[in-house]
């Protein structure tokens, strides 16, 4: 089994399954803001949520979810992400920007460290994500 992908990255230790409260909106997200494809028609349930669909990032998988609160599943809550997703790119800083266009909120601006360049920022869904991309050799960018 191997331990590390093709970009130097470990390979992934578990699948992550994201549970969110407007799963279509979260689909279109991701695959707006990150370019995921969506693998398969998602599973919809007799009263109409999203009981489980794959989105297909460059780096793997993420599954998700809707909302089911009677089996005890439920998106995070405003300011109480416990899960960080690292998600490598090609251009962090074009993600950025894409993301807070498309309404999610950084948390931690593009910054270079530790042999990547970094940003952090949170989904609409409460769902937050670590983009590591390659240097520019450009100095740490931050907005108001």
């Amino acid at each position: 089994m191997s331990t590390s992908s093709d970009d130097g990255f470990p390979a992934a230790g578990a699948l992550p399954y994201l549970t969110v409260s407007k799963a279509w909106e979260a689909i279109d997200w991701y695959t707006g803001v990150f370019g995921a494809a969506l693998v398969a028609d998602p599973v919809v349930m007799e009263d109409g949520r999203i009981g489980h669909a794959e989105l297909s990032f460059p780096t793997g998988m993420v599954y998700l979810a809707e909302e089911f609160p009677e089996m005890g599943l439920t998106a995070p809550q405003a300011g109480a992400s416990s899960v960080s997703l690292m998600l490598p790119v090609a251009d962090a800083d074009a993600v950025l920007a894409r993301a807070r266009t498309a309404g999610g909120a950084v948390e931690r601006w593009i910054n270079e460290s530790h042999g990547h360049r970094n940003a952090t920022l949170l989904d609409p869904f409460g769902h937050r994500w670590m983009l590591v991309g390659p240097l520019t050799g450009d100095s740490a960018t931050g907005e108001d």
